[in-house]
């Protein structure tokens, strides 16, 4: 049976013909599923009961409560929903007056990325915009949203479009893009229809400058060569309010040195960008070491006196498997 959630608004006036409703009651059920947040359809008390009833024949709402939660000491939640037969994990920081919320766009991941525990759980399914919908719309009292959980987001772009459109609609959530961020480690085909199709920020897994190097970390960089991806990203504005940034977890003694600062800054010159710097999480089995402090406060002044503007991200949430890079279902075990 099909659900609602993820429905635009052309679709939901279908449906509404479809049960016998008048065509303005799909402006009613965006209504209901998006600013209301309805769970069920007998919250929707300004629709007939006999139309309730109809739509309850045919279709769900889409909607479900998460089925865990974990509480780090530094306020970060965890969720885990259970999608079909799989799991995903969605993160919620608060912090200083924002609340963001991390979402996944996949059951797992395919890329590989050596330094990512997620990738350790392989591939298991795209989710649709209704179950990346769901994570979103469990919290009210979200400020940003960032699609950095499980899973690649340009693998599955047309699912991930289309909770944007959700999001920024009018006739959705009405927010607006820039407080929304997409994340992916350069997959070029959904990446070009993304920065055409949306006006979200950007962010780019980089890791290290070097081809070869980040070849060794991240396997596609083979099939998605990071000077082609920044050769498409240099195609579009970032000087106005879109933003384009760069992750970059630094491992000491491989990524942070001096060669790589100056190759950072060859690589993205003429680019209007930011570099977030984020801590390594080590898990077991890993062999990569973590940079120190020291060096990566080294690594940000640097490149910041060299004009390319670098932070060095928080890190939160980690003794709970929630900070970047840890998500791998751990609560479907606890």
């Amino acid at each position: 049976m099909s659900c609602l959630l993820g429905k635009n608004i052309e679709e939901l006036q279908q449906i509404a013909l479809s049960v016998g409703l008048p065509k303005y009651a799909g402006k009613q059920l965006a209504e209901w599923l998006y600013v209301k947040r309805a769970t069920s359809f007998d919250e929707m008390t300004n629709i007939s009961i006999k139309g309730r009833e109809a739509l309850k024949a045919a279709y769900t709402v889409g909607r479900h409560a998460q089925v865990k939660e974990a509480i780090s000491k530094d306020g970060t939640r965890k969720y885990l929903f259970a999608i079909d037969s799989q799991f995903v994990e969605a993160v919620y920081i608060p912090e200083d007056g924002r609340a963001t919320l991390c979402v996944s766009t996949q059951a797992g991941c395919q890329m590989g990325c050596k330094f990512c525990m997620t990738g350790t759980l392989g591939f298991h399914g795209q989710l649709s915009a209704a179950d990346i919908l769901n994570q979103i719309l469990t919290f009210d009292d979200l400020t940003n949203i960032v699609y950095m959980g499980e899973g690649e987001p340009m693998n599955n772009i047309d699912n991930v479009l289309r909770s944007l459109d959700v999001m920024t609609a009018a006739w959705g959530c009405g927010w607006s893009p820039k407080r929304i961020t997409v994340s992916s480690v350069g997959v070029t085909t959904g990446l070009k229809r993304f920065l055409d199709e949306s006006e979200c920020h950007l962010a780019i897994s980089l890791h290290n400058p070097f081809a070869a190097e980040r070849q060794q970390i991240m396997p596609s960089e083979k099939v998605y060569p990071i000077k082609d991806v920044l050769n498409l990203i240099k195609q579009y504005d970032w000087t106005h309010q879109r933003r384009v940034s760069f992750e970059y977890i630094c491992f000491g003694g491989q990524n942070d040195s001096k060669r790589h600062a100056d190759e950072l800054l060859h690589l993205l010159n003429g680019l209007e960008c930011r570099i977030n710097l984020i801590r390594f999480h080590k898990s077991e089995g890993s062999v990569l070491p973590a940079s120190n402090e020291r060096q990566m406060e080294w690594l940000r002044d640097y490149l910041t006196e060299k004009n390319l503007p670098t932070t060095i991200r928080k890190s939160r949430g980690e003794d709970i498997l929630a900070a970047c890079g840890m998500l791998v279902n751990a609560l479907q075990q606890s």
